[in-house]
């Protein structure tokens, strides 16, 4: 276990799903993004992520690699990466030309998170047209991207051009101990999605921790954890401010679009009991509230595990409260 006091929390990152808020444009949406980025790189945050969803009303980042040139391209020292590109959409060429071209541009900047999931429905899953195994393909597929993006060898039939030679740092993302075995076995740093499958956090980071192997990447283990977050200048308004991320979570539990609404004073009437208690189960990592309580929360949530680094989700609806949010989170480090 380790104990952290507020002068060792560790570093801090932000995962963004460039959520629509209802009657928003997408263009709109992805400036507020750009805006939030530049915003958490002045605050000194390490890394910014964008995960890879498709068919889903609401999130707007199916793109990826393309928002990560975005976002990368409008900051300067904000590491920028994928969390996660899901594997079994895609060739692993195709993967490892689209981040070697990023990191042709944004040199010692760019991550490439891996996730084995498909971030989607299986009829959307089919219409992206990779043929294959999918998933059970996947610790081969990891294989395929770490050597298109290593060393050219000689003689090598297919080459990732740009890619190979970038040495693009490959993590792996999980919400279950099957990534954490994998990440352990191949050396790759770890992310746990703690921000929407909190259950297996503390086995999979212990498991991880304590089979993995040094590889040419990363000689000791590296964790970062997802957790949700929604600072406010009081635990009051943070309370108020929640019912837009219980909302959503609503909305993905029935199966409707997931466009982020206005927080509301009361959920009562908009779920039933065992609605609430699905997603109070979901957000159970969730931190919520003013400067000081944030502060006492990370550091009960740090005498839990060992991770080296916090990846925040803040899902609020109006953006100039969404940045003033990450002044309240940076605040906590200090």
């Amino acid at each position: 276990m380790s104990q952290h006091s507020s002068a060792q929390f560790p570093a801090y990152s932000l995962l963004e799903l460039a959520s629509v808020r209802e009657g928003d444009s997408v263009g709109q949406t992805l400036a507020n993004s750009v805006a939030y980025a530049r915003h958490a790189e002045n605050l000194g945050f390490n890394r910014f992520w964008l995960a890879e969803h498709h068919n889903m009303e609401g999130i707007s980042s199916s793109a990826t690699a393309v928002l990560v040139g975005h976002i990368a391209g409008a900051t300067s020292t904000l590491r920028v990466g994928s969390g996660g590109i899901m594997l079994p959409n895609h060739p692993p060429l195709v993967i490892a030309e689209q981040f070697g071209t990023l990191e042709s541009l944004y040199p010692g900047r760019i991550d490439l998170g891996l996730g084995r999931a498909p971030g989607t429905d299986p009829i959307t899953s089919r219409a992206l047209r990779r043929d294959g195994l999918g998933a059970e393909q996947f610790p081969e597929d990891v294989a395929r991207l770490q050597s298109l993006l290593g060393t050219l060898q000689p003689g090598q039939p297919v080459k990732a051009i740009p890619g190979a030679g970038t040495h693009v740092p490959i993590w792996l993302l999980g919400s279950s101990l099957y990534s954490a075995q994998l990440a352990a076995m191949r050396g790759l740093p770890y992310a746990f999605a703690g921000h929407f499958a909190p259950r297996l956090y503390r086995e999979a980071i212990q498991t991880y921790r304590d089979n993995f192997q040094p590889s040419d990447q990363l000689d000791k283990p590296y964790v970062i954890l997802a957790v949700p977050a929604v600072p406010a200048d009081t635990d009051e308004e943070a309370q108020f401010l929640a019912t837009t991320s219980y909302q959503r979570i609503l909305s993905l539990f029935r199966g409707q679009p997931l466009w982020m609404r206005p927080p509301v004073k009361s959920m009562e009437g908009l779920w039933n009991s065992g609605e609430q208690a699905g997603v109070k189960d979901f957000l159970s990592l969730q931190l919520l509230g003013s400067e000081d309580t944030l502060r006492e929360q990370l550091e009960r949530l740090l005498q839990t595990v060992d991770v080296d680094e916090l990846m925040f989700t803040v899902d609020l609806y109006d953006p100039e409260k969404r940045r003033h949010a990450l002044d309240i989170l940076a605040a906590t480090r200090h």
